[in-house]
């Protein structure tokens, strides 16, 4: 494929309302065991690397997957997985789904491309795998459900918690009202992140990355940080901060416990970059309070950098990264996706559940049904916790930065009103 422009590339974009120029397959279509679907990941600097290493382990065992083509904007990245793996290496993933015939697309690209390639790859036929957060905005999350339903396709969000079997029997008999009502569900993530640096100008792009697919529908702006990979956590145009790094998956779980199928009524978020000067814009000091029938849900990050030389995690309850589901008569923790221990109101544990899951294997599964029904993070789920991340987003960052004593001002003439 010719390079083009980035006015061209903008016309062939989700965000213009047009629609690239393929097909879709028939989504009716059930794959059968011995059918071997055609894979392809995009993006896999990082986490796409787990993606193709379910997809070669499922092949290995003879499952009927085979790995058939790798993307990424990153050439060194892209010809040296595609001489590993054997497989069509490509830059730009319109290429890709032009030329190959998949039947499957895994997405982990930053999450400014998660949607636009994943409705891309939908319209070329494939069912699609992305990570979290499925969108880099509410609206963003909106269309790829819409593509979904549209096109008929199974589309999977990267929640593995989700596939967890301890968290399901644990989420069942927590609703069964074995522990009275919920309270609260509050998750946290206390991952301690360093200062990305402060640049005097402008950073010179690595000359092995195709700059301008990178951005992609973000908009065009020069590097304004010491590392273009990874960082684009804590900026705005590109990242969601820790709610959408790490918080996505608490808070997909804290929703899943109150059985909310839908977004929060009211929100309000407050927090600030704290401990460092930097180029990051995302907050690393957060709490979210999303207001919900059943109960509220609470997401709290704290990221502050290494203390005292000391890089480990302060903690709550005996988790850094964690969920805890607040009860009548007791508590749930979810401190990993193998366990949850069930605690009485004096904190002894009464009652554990044990066992995890193939959440990759469950998507697989899924696509030869044909049936969304037997995802375990079906792209709605993704959609409204992605949406969680988002909204918290939006009340911090239009939220007003006030003084101590105004806001004592403020509450005072409340309460006397």
């Amino acid at each position: 494929m010719n390079k083009q422009t980035r006015r061209n590339f903008l016309k062939t974009s989700l965000y213009t309302g047009a629609t690239v120029a393929w097909t879709a397959k028939s989504w009716a279509q059930v794959k059968g065991a011995n059918d071997t679907l055609r894979c392809a990941t995009v993006g896999f600097r990082g986490r796409g690397n787990s993606h193709i290493s379910s997809i070669n382990n499922m092949q290995k065992r003879e499952q009927g997957v085979k790995l058939t083509a790798l993307c990424d904007v990153d050439s060194k990245v892209m010809e040296a997985g595609a001489k590993k793996h054997g497989v069509k290496g490509y830059q730009d993933i319109r290429e890709m789904l032009e030329k190959e015939k998949l039947d499957v697309v895994t997405v982990a690209t930053p999450n400014h491309w998660h949607t636009l390639a994943s409705i891309w790859a939908i319209q070329a036929g494939a069912d699609v795998y992305v990570e979290k957060p499925v969108s880099h905005n509410v609206w963003e999350g909106r269309q790829l459900v819409n593509a979904a339903r549209k096109y008929k396709k199974i589309v999977q969000t990267g929640t593995q918690a989700r596939s967890s079997k301890c968290i399901q029997d644990a989420v069942k008999w927590v609703q069964a009202g074995n522990l009275g009502k919920i309270k609260v569900s509050r998750g946290l993530c206390y991952k301690r992140r360093p200062s990305i640096g402060d640049v005097a100008d402008t950073k010179e792009v690595p000359r092995e990355v195709d700059y301008n697919l990178w951005l992609g529908p973000a908009q065009k702006k020069p590097l304004t940080r010491e590392r273009l990979h990874y960082d684009w956590h804590w900026m705005w145009d590109y990242g969601n901060g820790d709610l959408g790094n790490q918080g996505i998956h608490q808070m997909d779980i804290a929703r899943w416990f109150l059985g909310e199928m839908e977004l929060s009524p009211k929100v309000w978020s407050v927090g600030g970059r704290l401990g460092y000067e930097d180029d990051g814009e995302t907050a690393n000091t957060q709490i979210i309070y999303h207001e919900y029938e059943t109960a509220p849900l609470i997401f709290e990050v704290r990221g502050l950098g290494d203390v005292k030389g000391s890089s480990k995690r302060p903690t709550y309850r005996g988790g850094s990264v964690a969920v805890y589901i607040e009860c009548e008569k007791g508590w749930a923790a979810i401190r990993n996706y193998g366990a949850v221990q069930v605690y009485d109101n004096d904190d002894k544990m009464i009652k554990e559940f044990k066992g995890g899951g193939d959440h990759f294997g469950n998507f697989i599964q899924a696509v030869r049904t044909r049936n969304p029904r037997d995802l375990n993070a079906e792209i709605l789920e993704g959609h409204l916790s992605s949406a969680l991340c988002h909204t918290g987003n939006i009340s911090y960052r239009v939220g007003e930065t006030a003084k101590t004593n105004d806001i004592k001002d403020f509450v005072d003439k409340k309460y006397e009103a």
